[in-house]
């Protein structure tokens, strides 16, 4: 594979997706093998993609929607063709792309951009408008949907000055008060029990790694002498609240929490020593038994199982 960097990790089953600076690149065989994504679009040069996202459900509705700098494309076949989706102007950086949990009954998916703010689509992609009501600052770095969308319409999300939240589906938006102060936030991760515990992890530019267990109402920092430089993804288990793992993504290296973030220790140091991760994908949790894919600053992929 090209030398690039790897952005963004999404997938279903064994069938996963990365988006790189050199474009997208999908594997049916859990990342032993890549292909590209874009074969039916026959570019003359590389189209970088800044993330990407798949239907919950996409072995039965295998839509994907990629992320650019300028736009975003949509393949209702598993990537066999591709739809340019007419987005607001100027045409928008997307910084990150999530779809409801509810998706296949709700057709919702949110779009994070730089300097745009938030899009907002209804009608599973077709058309998107702006929803950036009490947002102040519109520089979006990342997003966060509860996993009970359906039923407490909450989503936040992360910018260059601080997090924001809405409780009525984007709709509206309020500021969340960080006890870092105005600082970019990362990368966000609530709680697959997020309705019942209210866990909400936001990883920082500079001020280390954040823990609401009220759903951004209070805060506390965790690891504050280990998390000195920047957080760019927050990845928790499976089973968070009977199991709280988690696995941070600091400055390049990967530390891996068993306890809530009291202890960290190296994630597959043995492996991942003398590489600088840039994304990560574990849907099965952080064992050495359970399939992971690891993407690097120079553009690879490494499966782990």
């Amino acid at each position: 594979m090209q030398q690039d960097y790897v952005y963004k990790l999404v997938g279903c089953g064994r069938t996963f997706f990365v988006a790189r600076n050199s474009g997208l690149y999908r594997t049916d065989d859990g990342g032993r093998t890549w292909q590209n994504a874009y074969p039916s679009l026959n570019l003359s040069e590389p189209l970088p993609t800044l993330t990407v996202a798949i239907a919950p459900d996409f072995e039965h509705d295998p839509r994907i929607f990629a992320g650019l700098s300028g736009g975003i494309f949509r393949s209702l076949n598993g990537g066999q063709t591709w739809e340019n989706i007419p987005l607001p102007p100027p045409p928008p950086v997307i910084s990150a792309l999530e779809l409801s949990p509810n998706f296949e009954q709700d057709g919702i998916v949110f779009v994070a951009t730089l300097e745009d703010g938030v899009l907002f689509s209804a009608d599973r992609g077709h058309r998107f408008g702006a929803w950036n009501f009490g947002l102040l600052d519109l520089n979006i770095l990342c997003l966060a949907i509860s996993p009970d969308f359906a039923r407490d319409e909450t989503v936040f999300v992360g910018t260059q000055s601080g997090v924001f939240r809405s409780t009525n589906g984007g709709r509206a938006w309020r500021e969340v008060d960080l006890p870092a102060g105005y600082e970019a936030v990362l990368s966000l991760a609530l709680s697959p029990d997020f309705a019942h515990d209210g866990n909400l992890l936001a990883g920082t530019e500079t001020q280390g790694l954040l823990l609401s267990t009220d759903a951004g109402e209070s805060w506390q920092r965790l690891g504050a002498d280990i998390f000195t430089e920047a957080i760019n993804a927050i990845h928790l288990a499976p089973n968070f609240s009977a199991r709280p793992e988690i696995l941070a993504l600091h400055a390049g290296t990967l530390l891996h929490s068993t306890d809530r973030g009291e202890s960290w220790t190296l994630w597959r140091e043995s492996i991942l020593a003398d590489k600088e991760v840039t994304a990560i994908l574990a849907p099965h949790g952080f064992d050495a038994s359970a399939l992971a894919l690891v993407g690097l600053a120079n553009g690879n992929v490494l499966p782990l199982d």
